[in-house]
């Protein structure tokens, strides 16, 4: 939880302190919806520490990682809820702060995974769990939901059950 924690309360905050930010109400609309996607996030991001523990048998903790190619839930769909999650937090929380700031975060911490996830993430996943991510990768986009449910076919190696 220490990764989640310093990408939502802790790296905003330095933003917003060195970032010279005035608090003001924004707009009831604004923060209305941004209400509105911190709390979808915050459900999408503990749905899938949920799916990591009970299917996966691991965290998103790189010292403690999944044991099982996690292909459940919003996972038939996109391949990082995860921090999908993280970002709708991030953007609910520029919108009810009024915060560019916060905005510029998330755009940053997008960039940032996305290259971790492209270089790293998704070579250790290929390692781990060889044909089925290999399937899933080329299944389900990285970043915009699949229209349809996919499943890992039953004929695969059974890892991703």
């Amino acid at each position: 939880m220490v990764l989640p924690f310093n990408a939502l309360v802790v790296i905003p905050a330095l933003f917003l302190y060195f970032g010279g930010y005035k608090f003001a109400l924004p707009s009831r609309l604004f923060f209305a919806l941004g209400i509105i996607f911190f709390l979808s996030g915050a459900f999408l991001f503990i749905w899938t520490l949920v799916l990591f523990e009970k299917v996966g048998k691991g965290t998103l903790a790189p010292w403690s990682p999944t044991q099982n190619l996690v292909v459940k839930g919003p996972y038939c769909f996109v391949r990082n809820p995860m921090l999908s999650g993280v970002l709708a937090m991030l953007a609910g929380e520029s919108l009810m702060l009024g915060s560019v700031q916060i905005f510029a975060w998330a755009v940053l911490f997008f960039v940032i995974n996305t290259f971790y996830f492209i270089f790293v993430e998704e070579k250790g996943l290929s390692k781990r769990f060889g044909v089925d991510y290999a399937l899933y990768k080329k299944s389900v986009p990285r970043w915009i939901p699949r229209l349809s449910k996919w499943q890992l076919p039953s004929d695969s190696s059974g890892k991703g059950d």
